[in-house]
């Protein structure tokens, strides 16, 4: 008798094993094939993806198991997507700059040619070659400073520039760089106004890339503003220095100040034909790579201000 309770004991416990071992396998057997069909949903929207539908993602609940894949998965193609976008910024930016390289440079240089063959061949003669003469080598400079800008450009853009970020004065190289600045200032006609501490300011950047940016700032002033004043300013805030170049010509409009750190662009009331619209664009990514920040505000024909800021150490 003890044996035939035995004997169903185990029988019923050999049951229990079985209806579990295949309810187990049901419920796995069902877990596979969701993660099958998941699988080829994210197979499915791969392929959509590399097809050129970067805007798909791939849903997922929080419980499934393959859940962390799906999140890294829409990470990678948020981030390939970002870079999608950003090479066709760049592709843009390159066709317009090929055609603003073909009007900037061709145009000058056929005129140039053509100054250059009337002297040489004798169709003017006395003052007015020698007036010809003086205008193809003003037009070369002019040619020779939009290309020098234009490999300034590339360079930053290919991230080929390298700077030597290292503490140094800020006041002492600011009244160095002014003072190749006030002979062309008292030529022009354009009074001028600079004010810079006596005291020491001392904050890690780059002396050449500064000078850069401050002689951009001020080429900008006068190729451009038609400006009657200038003002060079350096002031201490609580955690950093402020540069600020500002003037009273034309100004920047409403309309067009947002952008006016775009590359190549030309807002028709704030600048001259003349000029490759690459300048101020240089000048920010300088300014940024040595961690600083600059803005720009305007009241057209009253004052336009750029001011930078850089951290003190």
């Amino acid at each position: 008798m003890g044996d035939v309770y035995i004997n169903s004991g185990l029988f019923v416990f050999l049951l229990i094993i079985a209806v579990v071992s295949v309810v187990f396998s049901l419920i796995l057997f069902r877990k596979m094939r969701d993660i099958k069909l998941q699988l080829n949903d994210i197979s499915d929207i791969l392929d959509d993806i590399m097809q050129g539908n970067i805007d798909r993602k791939i849903l997922a609940n929080p419980h499934d198991m393959t859940t962390a894949i799906c999140y890294k998965i829409n990470e990678i193609v948020h981030d390939f997507r970002g870079q999608i976008i950003e090479l066709k910024k760049t592709g843009e930016a390159n066709k317009q700059l090929m055609t603003s390289l073909s009007h900037d440079v061709r145009t000058p240089l056929t005129t140039l040619i053509g100054y250059l063959d009337a002297a040489q061949k004798g169709i003017v003669v006395g003052a007015e070659r020698e007036e010809y003469i003086e205008t193809a080598r003003r037009r070369a400079y002019d040619m020779k400073d939009y290309v020098d800008m234009l490999f300034e450009w590339f360079k930053l853009n290919s991230d080929e520039e390298t700077f030597v970020i290292r503490k140094a004065e800020l006041a002492e190289l600011t009244r160095n760089i002014m003072k190749n600045w006030i002979p062309i200032f008292e030529n022009a006609s354009i009074d001028f106004e600079i004010d810079i501490p006596e005291n020491r300011i001392e904050i890690n950047f780059d002396t050449d890339a500064y000078s850069r940016i401050l002689n951009n700032l001020i080429q900008n002033v006068i190729s451009h503003s038609q400006a009657a004043h200038i003002e060079i300013r350096i002031c201490l805030l609580k955690m950093c220095a402020k540069i600020t170049v500002a003037d009273d010509g034309m100004g920047i409009s409403k309309q067009n100040l947002p952008h006016i750190f775009e590359r190549l662009y030309k807002c028709d009331k704030a600048r001259s034909e003349k000029g490759s619209g690459l300048g101020l664009s240089i000048v920010q990514q300088l300014v940024e790579k040595m961690g600083g920040s600059i803005t720009v505000e305007s009241i057209p024909y009253e004052r336009t201000e750029f001011n930078i800021s850089f951290p003190l150490l």
